[in-house]
């Protein structure tokens, strides 16, 4: 199975944890947040990055009228605040823990641009995994912006395919094992849970897809 936190078969979190440079080692600390803990607030100094050890994290942003707009769920091995990295100052988004136990291990911006600086490979693959964060946070805003939900929900099991799934063998099936609850799914295609709830039940009567709490099927 392929699993998000792989970038190039490099696990991130192995990557770029400063407990695995000898340099950083001695001055390097794990955060621990509770589900709704802030990590960062709209407006914040921008000067470290993050890497997820276990648990989730939202990222967001709320429009003038107070309404909350999710660009991104994130798991374990993934990193966030990446924009600090090419000189943003002040955060134009939030992250916030959506899980009883999330760890966080912070990397300020002048440790990250020394071992990029130091590790030409590396920092190829660093700028690579930006380019393609900013793509798929791209698509995935102009579908919410213009296509129905139907279409945005079969979009996002594209990407769940691609970055969880694998093939039943028996069956040739797509099967999903994914970090997602059924909220955070609706937050991430800009619709209600009951909404979605209803449309998943369709298309499972529409024999299209069955599911539970922890797995998705897609027939073929």
């Amino acid at each position: 199975m392929k699993n998000l936190w792989f970038f190039e078969n490099v696990n991130l979190f192995n990557t770029l944890c400063p407990h695995k440079f000898k340099e950083y080692r001695k001055c390097h600390n794990f955060d621990q947040y509770k589900k709704s803990d802030y990590i960062y607030f709209q407006e914040d100094s921008a000067n470290k990055i993050y890497l997820i050890e276990k648990g989730k994290v939202k990222i967001g942003y709320y429009t003038e009228e107070g309404d909350e707009v999710v660009k991104a769920i994130l798991t374990k091995g993934e990193l966030f605040g990446e924009k600090a990295i090419l000189g943003e100052e002040k955060r134009n988004e939030f992250a916030q823990s959506i899980d009883a136990k999330t760890s966080i291990c912070p990397i300020g911006v002048d440790a990250m641009h020394d071992l990029m600086r130091d590790n030409k490979t590396f920092s190829l693959r660093i700028y690579k995994f930006l380019g393609m964060r900013f793509k798929k946070l791209e698509r995935r805003l102009q579908l919410i912006l213009f296509k129905d939900t139907k279409t945005r929900f079969l979009e996002f099991m594209k990407e769940l395919c691609e970055e969880y799934g694998y093939d039943c063998e028996k069956t040739g099936d797509k099967i999903v094992v994914h970090p997602y609850t059924q909220k955070d799914i609706a937050s991430l295609i800009g619709t209600s849970r009951s909404n979605l709830n209803v449309l998943m039940n369709e298309l499972k009567e529409e024999n299209l897809i069955a599911f539970n709490r922890k797995e998705l099927r897609i027939f073929q």
